[in-house]
C-alpha cells in the first residue's frame, strides 16, 4: 500500500486519505463487529469505525452544514422583510 502525501510545511506532512479506502475499512470493521460477542471489544471496534469515518465525512457534513447555513439566514432577512 502506498502513502501520498501532501507537504505542508516541511516538518508536517498529511496522508490523502480515499473514500473509497475509508469506505471498505469501516464495512470490515462493521462486519467484524457483527462476530464479536465482547461488549467491551465491540465499543473499541465501533470506536475505531467511527473515527475512521470522520476522517473523511467529518469535513463534508461540515461542509454541508454550512453551506444550509446561509439559506437559513437568507429565509429568515425575507421573514423579516415582510
Amino acid at each position: 500500500m502506498s502513502e501520498e502525501t501532501t507537504g505542508l510545511t516541511d516538518d508536517q506532512e498529511f496522508e490523502e486519505i480515499n473514500s473509497d479506502e475509508v469506505d471498505r475499512i469501516v464495512e470490515v470493521l462493521d462486519n467484524l463487529i457483527e462476530g464479536v460477542d465482547s461488549d467491551n471489544i465491540k465499543h473499541y471496534l465501533e470506536e475505531a469505525s467511527s473515527n475512521i469515518y470522520y476522517l473523511i465525512y467529518e469535513d463534508a457534513e461540515q461542509e454541508a452544514q454550512d453551506t444550509d447555513a446561509p439559506e437559513l439566514e437568507n429565509d429568515e432577512q425575507l421573514q423579516d422583510a415582510a
